[in-house]
């Protein structure tokens, strides 16, 4: 994110041909919102922000927040290439603020960046990265998805089985263009499921970024002709989306584990440790616990060193571990409220100096059903992970508390 002056931003737009200009933010389950402003309203927006109906959005409907207004990080400012050339159209991610400038409590975003800084507070910061999951779906005549996949190819195929590599290249470049990268991308297990990787960046710019990958997705699926679904369980018996989180801990530059591996320990312990208890803020819909214990998806709360199917996995490269996988959370996520619950989870730990247990190293395809019952596992639907969060000393501690009540509150009375 560069640190662009309310000027530099005025100017830009000025210099640039901006015509429309999105202040975009998310409900509390991570679907984007956003209203369009015209250039002359900008410096509104950057002093005071721009009012908005809270209660016609979910997670916002709070009665002692009648008015509420969106206010742009000028750090987000990007150009949305798809849209035209002359006249622009530019899009910010907004705090979300009352009347009198004060941020709304449950603004998911807020609570990420003030998770971060009790990060730097104890001298570390926090690196995400991103494996993304998606399907393509065929659309009818009037351009409504259906149920059909885009192709039938499987798992790294190529074309003609692979019928999503142009709109793939398509997606990466354009992302490209917007100052997000890609890592990789390939086809997945299931028909025309695809995957696209990103390199790690601090958590707050992770998080934004996921949000404008899932908007360019869907934008360009729907510019080829096709739907793209990243539903936890689109087709039944066929692999889920997963959205794996590859998260690292830093100092100064220096990778944690190269500095302090107990640290790093501590802060995947801490992960490992709440797993039932933040479960819920990392598969937030009915059919999210569909995909546990399927084609890979964990099941189970254990962890290992390479094995891939694990929830937890640390990958030796060159004999150093550098990160930790996290593989139960999926394509639903509320990005911010997802990534602060996990990092609140490691700062439990690291306090905590906790330790992990010894790692299963053996695949679950070759361990027994004895063998595996030893285990505790994730929660096995959406009830019981509101029931595991409710309960939760964890959940219920200061600084998570307010929001976390919140967001169950929300699930209740939306999705249960």
């Amino acid at each position: 994110m560069e640190n662009y002056t309310i000027e530099e931003v005025l100017s830009f737009v000025e210099e640039n041909d901006v015509k429309f200009i999105r202040l975009a933010f998310c409900d509390i389950f991570g679907n984007q919102k956003n209203i369009s402003i015209m250039p002359q309203e900008l410096r509104v927006a950057l002093t005071e922000g721009i009012n908005f109906a809270p209660f016609l959005i979910l997670g916002y409907d709070d009665p002692a927040y009648q008015d509420l207004y969106l206010k742009p990080d000028p750090g987000t400012l990007s150009v949305l290439p798809w849209r035209p050339q002359q006249g622009r159209v530019i899009r910010f991610y907004c705090d979300v603020v009352t009347p009198e400038g004060e941020p709304f409590p449950y603004d998911a975003r807020k609570f990420l960046q003030d998770t971060l800084q009790e990060c730097a507070d104890l001298g570390f910061s926090c690196r995400i990265g991103l494996k993304s999951e998606f399907y393509l779906f065929k659309t009818d005549e009037e351009g409504r998805p259906t149920n059909i996949p885009w192709d039938e190819g499987s798992y790294m195929d190529i074309s003609p089985l692979d019928r999503g590599e142009n709109i793939r290249r398509e997606i990466c470049l354009c992302l490209e263009e917007m100052g997000i990268q890609p890592k990789e991308s390939h086809h997945e297990i299931g028909p025309g499921q695809n995957e696209i990787d990103f390199k790690t960046s601090d958590a707050l710019g992770t998080a934004d970024n996921y949000i404008t990958y899932k908007n360019v997705v869907g934008a360009i699926a729907s510019r080829n002709g096709v739907f793209a679904s990243f539903a936890p369980k689109p087709l039944k018996g066929k692999s889920g989306n997963g959205l794996h989180m590859e998260i690292s801990t830093w100092k100064g530059g220096v990778n944690m584990d190269d500095i302090d591996p107990k640290f790093t320990e501590s802060f995947m312990a801490g992960v490992f440790h709440r797993m039932k208890d933040i479960t819920l803020f990392l598969n937030t819909q009915v059919e999210s616990y569909e995909r546990f214990g399927e084609n890979e998806a964990p099941k189970y709360i254990t962890w290992s060193a390479q094995n891939r199917s694990r929830l937890l996995r640390v990958p030796i490269v060159h004999g150093k571990r550098t990160c930790f996988i996290l593989r139960s959370p999926d394509s639903g996520i509320n990005p911010y409220l997802a990534f602060a619950m996990v990092i609140q989870a490691g700062l439990a730990g690291v306090r905590g100096k906790e330790t992990l247990p010894e790692p299963l190293d053996v695949s679950s395809r070759r361990a027994s059903a004895e063998a595996m019952s030893k285990f505790e596992k994730l929660p096995e639907s959406l009830k019981a992970a509101v029931e595991y969060a409710k309960n939760s000393a964890f959940i219920n501690s200061d600084p998570i508390k307010d929001i976390a009540s919140h967001f169950i509150e929300v699930i209740e009375q939306n999705r249960l």
